[in-house]
């Protein structure tokens, strides 16, 4: 396949597009959680958070993924370190240390309508507040968005070039993060039965740049199962193709986007041969509400830079523009 796949449907694409009509359609199944009786009532301010959990990703120290070769190689008289794929060195103190999770609940969040959760895997050279909050303006975008949501924004290594998981590359290590994430977001919240909501509501995984790795880990052994309702990947698709296709081809039922610019553009377009040759259509434009099944990979638009990419791909603030077209998740 050549990269103008990606720039029009493909053969397999156009004929799953023209044979599926409006009565088709469903939008995204919104699971029931446990109703909450909240005296509260919808949030009257924004509240946000960065919380230390003993299941975030770092500090990390097993093996790597499929061998027993510890994470932390470098012993330098008892200060500890990794060494990444590309040969970077990082120290654990400095880098692998830092166990606060970003934590967002919008003013006028309901505990008691269908709600969505949004986990955030930052890119490289990130910090949760310097980056996360502030230029990418997350939180802000999910604020922005009317959406029943609120975020968690998971640490990685930080300031740093290096996609490592932790402790998420271990079988369940993420489901047990959002076992955490339930009870910090109900104390966040102020009505700890709201911790039912939180512990049983669906999930969106919105991936930025270096954040794939920890993302497609997390889908594939992660734990959440049907939980999990929609994959993001902005500039984000450098590799585990095998991982997001599988997903994609195992559980219909929820939705996936990926946009490119340059840098990812080849592996986007890799993605889109295996899902023709699996038969899975998909579009390249992301132009009306998201339904269960819908699978996009579009271009992430002209004159955009990928740092700027969470704030300004196809359209400004592109998670702002997902969540908006999440019809079942409305303030």
């Amino acid at each position: 396949m050549t990269a103008c796949l990606i720039f029009g449907l493909s053969a397999a694409a156009t004929a799953w597009a023209k044979a599926r009509s409006p009565s088709d359609e469903k939008t995204l199944s919104v699971p029931q959680p446990q109703q909450v009786q909240s005296r509260s009532g919808p949030v009257k301010q924004p509240k946000t958070a960065l919380v230390p959990f003993q299941t975030a990703p770092f500090p990390y120290r097993g093996a790597l993924p499929g061998s027993d070769k510890p994470f932390l190689d470098i012993n330098d008289n008892g200060r500890r370190g990794h060494t990444t794929p590309f040969g970077r060195q990082y120290w654990e103190d400095e880098t692998y240390s830092d166990n606060r999770v970003l934590l967002h609940i919008p003013k006028g969040f309901d505990v008691r309508r269908p709600a969505v959760m949004i986990v955030f895997f930052h890119g490289h050279g990130a910090t949760l507040e310097r980056d996360v909050l502030h230029r990418q303006r997350v939180a802000d975008q999910i604020s922005n968005s009317g959406a029943n949501a609120v975020l968690i924004a998971p640490q990685f290594a930080v300031d740093a070039s290096d996609s490592s998981a932790g402790r998420f590359w271990e079988p369940g290590g993420f489901g047990r993060f959002m076992g955490e994430a339930a009870d910090a977001l109900a104390k966040l919240h102020g009505d700890r039965r709201s911790v039912r909501t939180f512990a049983s509501a669906p999930v969106i995984f919105v991936a930025y740049s270096g954040g794939y790795l920890a993302a497609a880990s997390c889908a594939t052994k992660g734990g959440l199962n049907k939980r999990l309702r929609g994959i993001v990947l902005l500039d984000a698709l450098y590799g585990e193709l095998g991982k997001f296709a599988s997903w994609i081809e195992n559980d219909p039922s929820a939705f996936f986007v990926s946009a490119y610019l340059g840098s990812t553009r080849e592996k986007n377009s890799q993605l889109a041969e295996i899902l023709t040759r699996r038969e899975i259509g998909y579009a390249t434009e992301l132009d009306r509400p998201l339904h269960q099944g819908d699978v996009t990979i579009l271009s992430g638009g002209q004159d955009v830079s990928h740092r700027s990419f969470v704030t300004q791909a196809w359209v400004d603030n592109p998670i702002e523009d997902v969540l908006r077209r999440l019809p079942g998740y409305r303030r």
